[in-house]
């Protein structure tokens, strides 16, 4: 076995208690799941995990040095991703109301590719890749590449389990919700600004 079982289980139970922890890849799912439904939840799951995926395979290169040769490319990716939560959330306050179901797989796609987008500049994952991770690695048990694979793989079925389950239970809430027009409009409205407060929150953050 790569890792050490007491480190592995004591990084099971940190990354629990994060991931329980309502924070902005949580409300970001809840957020996809009650505007479009079970299925988007799901996927935008898909799409922290890809990112946490990505994250993980920097972390074991060791490309996250840049961080701490160049603090600007992390400011850089930082204000990307808050501009970018910042316009989806406008986009969804100018369309609230409209059945996105009229495209369909519009929904799925743009719930994945959203969360991928979101996660991939979320400063708390990129913290976590290059500081948190990097804990829980012995290089005297054996391949360190090897370690962070595990990790990996512990993470992203951990995002599944806690942030899945999360995006589909708002996605049935959602579909029920959905069925009226004027709540509808409402829940698009306050999505939408989830979303921007999401975006403001990442631009300030240090």
């Amino acid at each position: 076995m790569p890792l050490d079982p007491h480190l592995l289980a004591a990084f099971t139970v940190a990354t629990i208690v994060a991931m329980l922890a309502p924070g902005p890849d949580m409300l970001f799912v809840l957020s996809c799941g009650m505007r479009g439904g079970p299925r988007a939840g799901l996927l935008a799951t898909a799409g922290l995990a890809t990112s946490e995926a990505v994250h993980v395979l920097v972390a074991a290169a060791g490309l996250s040095a840049l961080f701490t040769a160049v603090p600007a490319a992390f400011t850089v990716l930082r204000v990307a991703g808050a501009v970018y939560l910042g316009w989806l959330g406008v986009r969804m306050i100018r369309q609230r109301g409209e059945a996105l179901s009229e495209k369909p797989g519009a929904t799925g796609r743009r719930a994945y590719l959203s969360g991928f987008l979101t996660n991939l500049s979320n400063p708390k994952m990129i913290a976590f890749s290059v500081a948190f991770l990097p804990q829980f690695v012995d290089p005297a048990r054996g391949p360190v590449w090897a370690q962070f694979a595990v990790l990996g793989v512990i993470l992203i079925f951990l995002e599944f389990v806690i942030d899945g389950a999360v995006g589909v239970g708002a996605g049935r809430i959602g579909s029920w919700l959905r069925e009226r027009r004027t709540l509808s409009r409402r829940i698009d409205a306050a999505t939408g600004g989830i979303l921007i407060g999401l975006g403001v929150r990442l631009a300030v953050e240090r």
